[in-house]
């Protein structure tokens, strides 16, 4: 297969990410196991890729970027929005204590599950919902981090982020956004930190995002 892991890792020092527990996690996790098989091999280029429902993977040097972006330390609980097929679930995983990650369709959520027992990776719960209501029986979360984009921070995950938490997600109408840090004060007021990334993500639906396709 062309490429291996190190070539992500290139590509995502090349972008700017410099934590050494990201890049070792890249190092780790095989990205050809979260791919669809017909794309297995272009998993080393740092390049989105398509799966099903109209949907795209994230590409991986922006992911780092994103992931860098939460300050993770290895004690967190963290809420992933939109598992995709697992990538970026697996390189959370490798860095905090456990990721809670809701997935809108059951098939590609299934398909994460796979993927991640494939790779021995336990410390995950992969949930089909509304990413937008995030997970209230789970709450609160260290660090947030969000794979499609909203103009604003829905409501329900601001509330379930811990004081001084962190929260990434790409601030836009779907198409061309900001991706964005924010962070929570002790007050519990949400506050930008720094804006990480101009990038294409898909929408954000939900009851607390876009309204869902027809």
């Amino acid at each position: 297969m062309p490429g291996s892991p190190e070539d992500l890792v290139r590509a995502a020092t090349a972008a700017g990410v410099r934590d050494r527990r990201v890049l070792e996690a890249l190092r780790r996790v095989p990205r050809e196991l979260f791919v669809p098989p017909e794309h297995a091999g272009e998993a080393y280029l740092d390049r989105p890729l398509p799966i099903p429902h109209e949907q795209v993977t994230t590409q991986p040097s922006l992911v780092a970027r994103m992931v860098e972006a939460l300050g993770l330390e290895g004690g967190e609980k963290v809420l992933e929005v939109g598992t995709g097929y697992g990538f970026q679930t697996a390189l959370l995983a490798l860095l905090c204590t456990f990721v809670c990650s809701v997935e809108r369709y059951p098939d590609v959520a299934e398909t994460a599950r796979r993927n991640l027992s494939r790779c021995g990776i336990s410390n995950v719960r992969v949930v089909v919902g509304d990413g937008t209501r995030g997970l209230p029986e789970e709450a609160p979360f260290d660090a947030i981090l969000v794979s499609a984009a909203f103009p604003r921070v829905p409501e329900p995950l601001a509330s379930q982020l811990a004081p001084s938490g962190r929260l990434v997600q790409p601030v836009g109408p779907g198409g061309e956004e900001e991706v964005v840090l924010f962070g929570k004060s002790r007050d519990g007021e949400l506050v930008r930190r720094a804006g990480i990334a101009d990038a294409r993500f898909v929408r954000l639906y939900g009851d607390y995002g876009f309204e869902p396709p027809p």
